[in-house]
């Protein structure tokens, strides 16, 4: 463990538990706002090929109905025992 981790950890530690519990949410949230950059990330880099292979964008109404999609799914997911 790192000097800068043992240091958070310390400052932490002398929260009180509502308080933790909020440094945990936005620790959740940085992670979640890092995963969805990367993931755009990845979009922009394949556009080019798909680009040159002639793939036509998607329309507005077309990316609206996938994001739908795709929500639904991952909250059918979140309710399966």
């Amino acid at each position: 463990m790192n000097a800068n981790t043992r240091i958070l950890l310390d400052k932490l530690q002398r929260l009180p538990p509502e308080r933790q519990a909020e440094v945990e949410d936005f620790v959740d949230f940085l992670a979640a706002k890092a995963g969805k950059q990367a993931a755009f990330d990845r979009l922009l880099a394949i556009a080019p090929a798909l680009q040159a292979a002639g793939v036509k964008p998607m329309t507005q109404e077309e990316i609206n109905a996938e994001i739908k999609a795709a929500r639904a799914e991952r909250r059918a997911r979140a309710h399966r025992p």
